[in-house]
């Protein structure tokens, strides 16, 4: 027996490694544990649109996660839901698009998110309200919309030499403490640089880097986004259709934002349609389709496309809001002969879409616009003897048109309500189903009303 075991002893060690140690046999290292919560977090949570059966929030991690929100009914705590776990993917910048669903219509709801199974903890509200099911029973509620434009956020590295073109991110704060219902950005939401035009890594990297300031977290995480764009954060200053990566500055838009769909009819671009209580919106796009400012003899020259323009158009007929608001990234009302306004190159599409709203005797159509860093309202009055009015929201935090109010010339503007520093614009929809008014405001980033005006279908009030 002793042989015995002497022999299968031999034939362990000539099996060995020659430079194996018995006596020095390591452990395996512990495998990393994936970053949760707080310490997973990149950006949000922001909400994007909320309807009265869903709601959508968005988050942004570092790297791959699982993201999940769980929320409840205000002040009961005791019951909640979750929704479907979302990976996020390098390829769209880590970020996830939660849904909440099924929700019930005029119910506050309050949410936390969780990331790789543990919760993230925020030092402000995280919370939404559904839309009301008022139709057939009640009037329409009273309810408020902040829109703006032009928000450039510093990033000396990037930016070009000289003073910075960003400040006063503050109004971000003055926005969340009107508490709005909803806030519209009218294009120029983020501003690529040189850096970032020719790549998705570049401009994934402008929309993490701008979103992450500390003045907007509050605002995006309690009122529900929408958006266009404008030529800043689609491509480079005036770009158009003929962008060589729209497609991808399309696909990083629909990554960033909430809005209810991109594109109409098959067709890519930020184009959609929504409603807030008894109120339309429509967000066009005036630079996917659009063919090259400059390009006199180019066939077909359009800013909005041929199939978006017609879309459009029959939507806006078969509205019965007693309000349409158009959001465009540039002005429509307007005499000045500034190129940035948006149909400066397009003077036939502009002159159509004003003849078809005064043929279909279309009331109540209100443009918001951005872009030329300065804020105005303008009112025209059309031959069926309806007024089309234009609110001009510019800018958030890029640099500012100090002197538009005696240097822009526009026979359409209403006295006062050239506005040239930071600012952003609030409608308060009020009265009752078929007395319904606007009143519109003006607010510095101080805080400070700078005008207020109150719309109504047969003019201003």
């Amino acid at each position: 027996m002793k042989n015995l075991f002497f022999l299968f002893l031999l034939l362990f060690l000539g099996c060995a490694p020659q430079n194996a140690k018995l006596a020095e046999i390591k452990p395996n290292k512990p495998m990393a544990i994936p970053a949760s919560g707080n310490e997973a977090l990149q950006n949000g949570p922001m909400l994007g649109y909320v309807e009265m059966r869903e709601a959508l929030v968005w988050v942004q991690t570092k790297t791959f996660a699982d993201v999940q929100v769980e929320y409840w009914e205000a002040g009961k705590p005791d019951q909640k839901w979750r929704t479907d776990v979302v990976q996020t993917y390098k390829s769209s910048a880590f970020t996830a698009k939660c849904i909440a669903s099924p929700l019930e219509p005029g119910i506050t709801y309050e949410y936390r998110v969780e990331i790789n199974g543990d919760s993230v903890h925020l030092t402000y509200p995280t919370n939404f309200k559904t839309q009301s099911l008022w139709q057939y029973r009640v009037d329409p509620p009273t309810f408020t919309v902040v829109t703006g434009s032009c928000a450039y956020v510093n990033e000396s590295e990037y930016d070009r030499p000289g003073k910075p073109y960003g400040s006063d991110y503050q109004v971000f704060t003055q926005i969340s403490n009107q508490k709005p219902d909803l806030m519209l950005w009218l294009g120029d939401n983020v501003y690529y640089r040189e850096v970032d035009f020719y790549s998705r890594t570049g401009m994934q990297h402008r929309y993490t880097h701008d979103r992450a300031i500390p003045e907007l977290q509050p605002l995006l995480a309690s009122t529900p986004q929408y958006a266009i764009w404008d030529d800043h954060d689609f491509g480079p200053d005036d770009s158009d259709g003929t962008w060589v990566h729209k497609e991808t500055a399309w696909e990083v838009f629909r990554d960033f934002w909430g809005n209810p769909s991109f594109g109409v009819n098959g067709q890519k671009g930020c184009t959609t349609k929504f409603q807030y209580a008894d109120i339309d919106f429509f967000l066009l796009d005036n630079r996917y389709f659009r063919t090259p400012d400059n390009c006199k003899t180019c066939p077909d020259r359009t800013s909005l496309g041929k199939e978006q323009m017609r879309w459009f158009l029959e939507s806006l007929a078969a509205s019965r809001a007693p309000f349409k608001l158009v959001a465009i990234g540039g002005q429509v009302i307007t005499s000045s002969s500034n190129n940035e306004t948006a149909f400066h190159f397009f003077p036939a599409e502009r002159d159509s879409i004003l003849k078809f709203i005064e043929r279909e005797n279309i009331k109540g159509v209100i443009f918001l616009t951005g872009d030329r860093h300065f804020s105005e309202l303008s009112a025209m009055k059309n031959g069926a003897g309806n007024w089309v009015y234009d609110l001009t929201a510019s800018s958030l935090t890029a640099g500012v048109y100090a002197d538009a109010a005696t240097k822009e010339q526009n026979d359409f503007r209403v006295s006062g309500t050239a506005i040239g520093e930071h600012n952003f614009g609030l409608l308060k929809f009020s009265g009752p189903r078929k007395e319904r008014q606007v009143e519109i405001k003006i607010i510095n980033y101080e805080g400070k009303q700078m005008w207020s005006r109150t719309l109504t279908q047969e003019g201003l009030k």
